[in-house]
């Protein structure tokens, strides 16, 4: 398998809340919706993170908790650092080159713009685009918004996770919320 990076942005927020910032903003009823999706997803797909990075920002913290919910994963896994919160992408780097060496797999929830910044330097930003254009023939091109709300990018990554380089990881596999149905009963 490899080392993995899996990207996901936090799943869609609430607006019209009575939170006192942007930091505090809850998921809206469709986040709390597709965020256990997605943790569904990832677990068909065989993924079960042995470390997962998140903002802890509120609608980072719901959506990391509902998704190792489905991954039975334990809140102990999860870090909450600060830093994700409006990273830059030499923020994210950092974060990501703190991760112990024994983690195989890294599952990072957080915001945009910096997580699109992220996965377009890993990846490409030709990369990103093409594989956003795949999956929804309007998307903006890249840097306008393609890492959707609660999106999901599975990036094959070096050895290490210290020095990473642009290019450096391919993209295994994607996924947005809004393209998964719920079986009904």
């Amino acid at each position: 398998m490899g080392r993995q990076l899996i990207i996901l942005r936090h799943a869609k927020s609430a607006w019209d809340t009575d939170a006192s910032s942007d930091f505090e903003r809850p998921l809206a009823k469709r986040g709390k919706r597709d965020a256990p999706r997605m943790g569904k997803w990832l677990k068909k797909r065989g993924d079960k993170p042995d470390l997962v990075l998140c903002s802890p920002a509120e609608r980072a913290k719901q959506t990391a908790l509902l998704v190792c919910r489905e991954l039975d994963l334990k809140k102990k896994k999860i870090v909450w650092d600060e830093r994700i919160y409006g990273a830059s992408l030499e923020d994210l780097l950092a974060v990501l080159e703190g991760a112990p060496h024994k983690a195989q797999q890294v599952l990072l929830v957080g915001h945009n713009p910096g997580l699109e910044l992220l996965c377009g330097f890993l990846v490409g930003e030709q990369a990103l685009a093409k594989a956003c254009q795949a999956e929804d023939e309007e998307s903006a091109p890249y840097g306008v918004g393609l890492v959707k709300t609660g999106a999901a990018f599975i990036l094959h990554m070096p050895d290490e996770w210290s020095g990473l380089s642009q290019g450096c990881a391919k993209l295994l596999d994607q996924q947005a919320p809004r393209e998964l149905k719920e079986k009904k009963k």
